[in-house]
This record gives C-alpha cells, sequence and structure tokens, in this order.
C-alpha cells in the first residue's frame, strides 16, 4: 500500500514561474531605462545656457569649476592636462565650464590644449 500523497503534474509547477519570470523582467528593463549610465561631475558645476539641444556630458568630458580648477576622470589641474594629454581623444573634446567661469579664461585655455595636440573642441551648455 502507498501512503504517499498523490503528485502534482509537473507542467502545473513549471506554468507557476512564468508570472514571476515576466515580473522579473518588466523589473529589468523599468531599472535599465531609468538608470543614468553617465557618469556625475566631479564636483558641481552650472553649465552655461544656450538654445541647442540638450547632451549629456561624455565620459571624456573636460570639466572646469567656477573658480578654473580643471578636472578630467580623476585628476585634477596640470594632472588632468597630463591626462589629457595621455588620452589624445579621436572625437572633438567636450568641456563643460561652470556658468560663472569666465570666457576670457577660457580662451586662455585654448592655446594649452592646443599643444596637447587638441584643436577641436565642443563646449557643453544646457537649454533655459
Amino acid at each position: 500500500m502507498n501512503f504517499a500523497p498523490p503528485r502534482k503534474p509537473r507542467m502545473a509547477q513549471d506554468r507557476a514561474i512564468v508570472p514571476m519570470i515576466n515580473v522579473v523582467f518588466l523589473l529589468l528593463v523599468f531599472f535599465l531605462m531609468t538608470a543614468s549610465l553617465t557618469p556625475p561631475p566631479p564636483r558641481e558645476i552650472t553649465a552655461p545656457v544656450a538654445h541647442t539641444p540638450l547632451r549629456d556630458p561624455q565620459p571624456g568630458t573636460l570639466y572646469i569649476s567656477a573658480d578654473g580648477q580643471l578636472f578630467f576622470g580623476d585628476k585634477t589641474d596640470q594632472a588632468a592636462l597630463i591626462a589629457l594629454s595621455a588620452a589624445r581623444p579621436e572625437e572633438p573634446l567636450p568641456i563643460l565650464a561652470d556658468a560663472a567661469y569666465p570666457a576670457a579664461e577660457l580662451a586662455r585655455l585654448l592655446p594649452e590644449l592646443a599643444a596637447l595636440g587638441i584643436a577641436d573642441i565642443r563646449l557643453i551648455t544646457v537649454q533655459p
């Protein structure tokens, strides 16, 4: 005599996991869609305002704070320029300068960038 309870068919158990897979997949898609893929600036920088399409800073961006401090990757000031010369970007160099940083100071930085072999730059701005 067999006193064991009858076993449920295997197909019923397999169907029970499908809704959970659907929920996990939907959560994965939600988190991928809402995640930020660009790294944040190393310091709080207020970008200048312009009427152009909005773009996020790229990973190879040169950041300039309001007091003139340079950031590239995890390097600052002269070390940032040395790291920038070692990186030698093929594309135009994106620069995100604080809105309070004087344009004359930015113009003085351009010959230094040209000496490093960077002739094409893009100034990143935000929409009003």
